[in-house]
């Protein structure tokens, strides 16, 4: 069953228009080459009303992926935030999934793409937990994928592309098709890198380990908030590469995307993890990050966007 409200309207370059009505040549650039750049994240229904998550953050990730892959985005960021919040209000949503997708549009075919237009678009849609319902509390089952993360100067990891995520794609459908819920890709040097759309956190003897921006990996907006919650609760962080085997004997592992939101892993390769389910470091972050989004935490960095 589809997620989406086909009464919707999408936003597509400075108009609302009617969801079924929101479309593309065939002949278009992304069709052919996977010229795309997007970001995901989530608005929250809360007692406040509702609150977009590091709405800025996305926006300017958006236009950092925009600038190396020379796709000029034809709006400023401010302008840009503004028709986010236009379409939730023109979709009547207050809880929501947000897509900005900016993409190589229709002129000419050929690998040189310059001379296409750089289109945008922004869809938002009701989506509930990414890995499930009970993800959140009893953790999923993963296994380490035979596809392995692209090798630095072949993609870009830094950027959030439509490329990038064919090999996802590849990932996840191998991990679903043997009856995991989500599969971890080794770099090329067969360290740890990420799952096919979250980022990795991994508690060992009381410390709490990530691999780094060179282990190519996407720099998450959660990833990056749950290092600067750590910080703020006095929890130091190491970002340096993580050999295969640590994931096996780790106390916990945990899977953080705007998505996924802050997911346990409860076994991975068959091995469990821990004690087989959510541990307390974990459900500490859950806690702080829900907390956050509620108000019931002060908002000391800002991130929360009321509409």
């Amino acid at each position: 069953m589809s997620p989406f409200n086909e009464d919707g309207k999408v936003w597509m370059n400075g108009s609302l228009v009617h969801w079924k009505e929101a479309n593309i040549h065939i002949a278009s650039h992304v069709i052919h080459y996977g010229s795309s750049i997007f970001e995901g994240f989530r608005a929250y229904k809360t007692s406040k009303g509702g609150v977009i998550f590091r709405l800025e953050d996305h926006v300017n990730r958006l236009y950092n992926s925009s600038k190396i892959y020379r796709m000029e985005i034809p709006y400023k960021k401010e302008e840009f935030i503004q028709a986010i919040l236009d379409t939730i209000k023109a979709n009547n949503l207050q809880s929501c999934y947000i897509r900005p997708v900016v993409y190589r549009g229709y002129n000419t075919l050929g690998v040189d793409p310059f001379s296409n237009p750089v289109d945008c678009a922004i869809l938002v849609w009701e989506w509930g937990k990414y890995l499930g319902e009970d993800a959140l509390k009893n953790g999923v089952d993963v296994k380490i994928s035979t596809w392995q993360r692209m090798a630095p100067n072949t993609f870009p990891a830094l950027a959030k592309s439509g490329a990038n995520y064919m090999n996802s794609q590849l990932i996840k459908m191998e991990a679903v098709l043997e009856g995991y819920m989500e599969g971890i890709a080794l770099n090329e040097r067969g360290h740890v890198s990420e799952g096919s759309g979250e980022n990795i956190f991994v508690v060992l003897n009381g410390e709490i380990y990530t691999p780094p921006l060179s282990s190519s990996i996407l720099p998450g907006i959660t990833r990056d908030t749950i290092i600067q919650l750590a910080e703020d609760l006095g929890i130091p962080i190491r970002e340096e590469p993580i050999p295969r085997e640590m994931l096996y004997i780790a106390d916990e592992v945990f899977f953080t995307g705007s998505a996924a939101e802050i997911t346990p892993i409860r076994s991975v390769d068959k091995i469990s993890i821990g004690k087989g389910k959510r541990g307390p470091v974990a459900k500490q972050f859950q806690d702080e990050f829900f907390d956050l989004l509620q108000g019931k935490k002060e908002d000391k960095h800002k991130w929360l966007t009321y509409f």
